[in-house]
This record gives structure tokens, C-alpha cells and sequence, in this order.
């Protein structure tokens, strides 16, 4: 199936850069083709919190009178691109996909928004995320549920709902999520796209705290190498960041020969890996034998305990916003949410502190089991997609991260991990192969990322022109 109306919506990245220096393609064009695929789509998908089509037409315009001119911000200039909703926007609400009232209204920009503007990107609008972003789906009380764009049936993965929905169906190339736990990787995964958590800092944040990261979620490796060449840059607004070297966004695959590489098909914790996906990840860590890794096992290195400290300390920074809401405002978050965070207001003040400890002893244990390698290659979770309606792959939320089990080690360690697609399992989920690295190593890992596309095998890869 093709989209006749909408074909430059699923245009690269790279593509369109060079299709505008040429001037062939005008971002006007494509803007208006990226429109009318959000028009046909977003009914049923429900990916964007924020669209407003003239701000698009006028911005698209604007950067086509660039290019025109010969002042083109960047190669980039003019490429459709979101943001979550939680990544700031000047003038613009964060509800953090809740429905309490009054929302705040970002006072300035986030470091990723202005990384984005300075190089001409048109912003599409802002993508929905699930309450407070602590579900791993894109059901909200503020948005209704986001669905999946591959498939609307199943779950968009979260809490970067709506990027994935929004790479998945032709909202343009290059989007931006937010990732604590897995909410980048997950969308991945359940969407066949390329999702990266990069170093920890890599990308700055205004909102900076332990785990969380901003990282791209695209349909190719190519345009996660693209994007990141966009925002992974110094901001001073973020306080936690490190000084990182010059990163080298080459586009050249490298292949894993010479390398030592784990492979962890065990987390240790949470659900077992489904039997298909175990397959398709066996067979993707071979790909790296036979390009002359050396390729070994490793064992699990995070307890259940760890995990579930963890957790339970989220449930406690989530219930401290929760008690400052007035009983009707409690009656509009979403009634998982408030039983999942009100298993926190139990703890003692002790048992915060050791539960918040647990992300120390993650990062810890995961930095001390993956040193000795190159790479660790895992699977992304041990579940394909589950129903859109559904909150979590386990629908009690008192047991409700179980599948985060191979994502959060790395978030808590401050590694990058991508999410790329491996495997497609018989009744055509997607399944997606996890490569993580040591910290600082983003430009390196998304490179070998690119070079697993060039040998996957079109078996394993999604077909974008047959998506409705």
C-alpha cells in the first residue's frame, strides 16, 4: 500500500535534506503532506497533545524562504519533527498527561526545543504521554488512550506514547521522547522503530533527575544519528550533566568484528521473555558472531529486590504529588495511577531512603556486570505489544514493572541502550533488540545499531509503505 497524498511524510531525514538543498522538495510540501497524514490518522491514534496547522504552514514557510535564500539554519532546516509534552515549550502547557486543571505553562523552552528550533526544525506539535509518565502505554486521563501507529489495536508503548505512535505513522522523522525506565525503548520495541536512551546527560534537560534522559525515536538508526547530531549538545540549564568528548555522528555502519559482546537473555527479575522473543534475539546476537565478535553470556545481574526497591521508591515521589491534591483533583487522575502511587504513602521514612538507594545499588551492579564489554545485546522486554486499553503488560498496579526489568539497569547506570527492530513475531508484532554501551559511547553503539539494520534481513524489518 502506498500514500498518495502523503508520500514526503515518510521521507527520511536525510532525504529531505538533500531534496531541499537540490530544490526539489520544498518544506512547505512536505509540511503539507506530514498535515494531511496527521489529519487521516490522528483520530484513531491520538499521538498529539498539541497540533496547530497554521503555526506548521507558517513555520514550514518560513524555513522554505530560507532555502530559497541560501540561509537555511541547517541541512535540516525545514524537517517535521515532535516533542513530548513534558519537554518545554515556551508559552505552552505540561500536564504531564494528567486532567487536573491549570496545568503549568513553560516559561521558556527546554534546552531540546531550542536545539531544534536553532536548526530550523518545524515542530508538528507536542506527542501525549500517560499520567505523570509512570505507565508503560499511552493511556491517559487528560489525552483518552494514544494506540498504537503500526497497529491501533495494541498499545503505543509509553510514556512516550505519542512520539511513537507519531514515528510510526508518518508524523514526520524525527521525534523526541523522555526515558526513566524504558519510556523511549518501550514505544521501540512495540513499534519496530529505532529508540535511543543516551548517556546519561548526553542530551540536557531542564528538568534533570536520577534515570531520566530525552533521546530520539525514529523510524531508521540513520535518523537517530541525524537527530542526535541536533540536540546532543552542552546546556548549562541542565545541572547534572558531564562533560562528554566531541561525539562523531558519522553515518558510516560499523560492524561489531573484534568486539566483546555480551548477551543477557536472563534480566534476573520481572516477566519471562516470551519464546518468540527469545528466538528473534538469539538469532540477532548471532549476526554479531558471524561478523567476528566474540560473543558470550551473561548472567543476570540485578536482583528482584533491587528492581522492586526501586519502583517502590517511584511509588513514593509519585504519591508526594498525589497528596497535594484535593480529593476532587484526586478523582481526575487516573484511578491506576492513584492505586499504584498510594502503595507509597506505607513507607517509613527509613524505608524511602533505602528504596531510593536502590538506584544506586542499580547503577552499581550494572556498571560492574557490563565493564568487561563492548556491548550488551538483550531484549528491549520480555513482551510484544499488549492491548491499547491496557495500562501495563500486568494489569495489577501493585505488580506493575515486570517488564522493565532489561530497560531501567541502564537508566540507573547512566548508560545509552537503543531499541532497534530484530524481529517480527507470527502474528506480526514487532520485537526489538536492546544494544547498550559503556557511557559516552552513543555515537559508536547507534553506529553499530546502523550496521545490524544492513543484516537483519527484510523479514525483520517493518514495511512503512504498508502502513494504513
Amino acid at each position: 500500500m502506498s500514500h498518495p497524498t502523503t508520500e514526503y511524510a515518510f521521507l527520511d531525514a536525510g532525504t529531505l535534506a538533500e531534496r531541499y538543498a537540490a530544490g526539489s522538495l520544498t518544506p512547505s510540501e512536505v509540511a503539507e503532506h506530514v498535515l494531511a497524514r496527521v489529519a487521516e490518522r490522528e483520530p484513531e491514534l491520538n499521538a498529539l497533545y498539541l497540533h496547530e496547522p497554521d503555526e506548521v504552514r507558517a513555520d514550514a514557510a518560513a524555513s522554505t524562504a530560507r532555502w530559497a535564500a541560501g540561509e537555511q539554519l541547517s541541512a535540516f532546516d525545514g524537517v517535521p519533527g515532535t516533542v513530548k509534552e513534558n519537554i518545554a515549550r515556551a508559552g505552552r502547557p505540561k500536564p504531564s498527561g494528567t486532567a487536573l486543571p491549570n496545568p503549568p505553562i513553560a516559561a521558556a523552552n527546554a534546552p531540546t526545543t531550542d536545539r531544534l528550533l536553532e536548526a530550523g526544525v518545524v515542530i508538528v506539535g507536542s506527542t501525549t504521554m500517560p499520567d505523570w509518565g509512570m505507565l508503560s502505554s499511552g493511556v491517559s486521563s487528560l489525552h483518552g488512550i494514544t494506540r498504537g501507529g503500526l497497529n491501533p489495536a495494541h498499545t503505543s508503548g509509553g510514556s512516550s506514547a505519542g512520539a511513537g505512535a507519531a514515528a510510526a505513522a508518518g508524523y514526520g522523522p524525527l521525534h523526541v521522547g523522555t526515558d526513566i525506565g524504558g519510556s523511549i525503548r518501550l514505544p521501540g520495541t512495540w513499534q519496530g522503530l529505532t529508540a535511543l536512551k543516551p548517556s546519561e546527560g548526553l542530551i540536557p534537560l531542564d528538568v534533570p533527575y536520577t534515570g531520566r534522559a530525552a533521546g530520539p525515536l525514529t523510524r531508521t538508526a540513520a535518523d537517530s544519528i541525524r537527530l542526535m547530531s541536533i540536540i546532543a549538545k552542552p546546556d548549562a540549564r541542565d545541572y547534572l550533566t558531564r562533560e562528554y568528548r566531541e561525539m562523531d555522528w558519522s553515518l558510516e555502519p560499523l560492524s561489531p568484528a573484534g568486539l566483546r559482546v555480551a548477551v543477557q537473555l536472563d534480566a534476573g527479575s520481572g516477566l519471562d521473555v516470551e519464546p518468540e522473543t527469545l528466538e528473534i534475539i538469539e538469532r540477532a546476537a548471532a549476526l554479531f558472531a558471524d561478523a567476528g565478535a566474540t560473543v558470550e553470556p551473561l548472567d543476570p545481574f540485578v536482583g528482584a529486590e533491587v528492581l522492586d526497591g526501586l519502583v517502590n521508591f517511584w511509588r513514593s515521589r509519585s504519591y508526594a504529588d498525589l497528596e497535594l491534591l484535593s480529593p476532587a483533583e484526586r478523582e481526575l487522575v487516573l484511578p491506576f495511577i492513584v492505586d499504584w502511587c498510594s502503595a507509597g504513602e506505607g513507607f517509613t521514612a527509613a524505608e524511602t531512603v533505602r528504596n531510593r538507594n536502590c538506584s544506586d545499588e542499580m547503577a552499581r551492579l550494572t556498571r560492574l556486570a557490563t565493564a568487561p564489554y563492548d556491548l550488551v545485546l538483550s531484549p528491549v522486554t520480555p513482551v510484544a505489544a499488549f492491548a491499547a486499553e491496557d495500562p501495563m503488560p500486568i494489569t495489577d498496579p501493585l505488580a506493575t514493572m515486570g517488564h522493565i526489568s532489561f530497560t531501567v539497569p541502564y537508566n540507573m547506570s547512566g548508560q545509552p541502550a537503543v531499541s532497534i527492530g530484530a524481529g517480527i513475531q507470527a502474528d506480526g508484532r514487532t520485537v526489538g533488540l536492546q544494544i547498550a554501551g559503556p557511557i559516552g559511547s552513543d555515537d559508536r553503539l547507534m553506529r553499530v545499531a546502523h550496521w545490524f539494520e544492513t543484516v537483519r534481513g527484510a523479514d525483520a524489518e517493518v514495511d512503512w509503505n504498508a502502513i494504513p
